[in-house]
């Protein structure tokens, strides 16, 4: 049985700060975006992460 789910890395679009997440395969084929906290130094406040491979 194949897996569904799969590990993605979300750069942020300021600063070389990084979140890991997992997204579902089937649902989102698609590269993700989602406005989170960056909270390196330089930046702290939310910013745009898009999906890294």
């Amino acid at each position: 049985m194949a897996k569904k789910r799969e590990k993605v890395k979300m750069k942020s679009s300021e600063s070389p700060f990084h979140y890991y997440t997992e997204k579902n395969k089937t649902n989102t084929p698609d590269r993700m975006e989602f406005m989170k906290y960056d909270p390196s130094p330089q930046v702290r406040k939310h910013v745009m992460f898009k999906e890294a491979k």
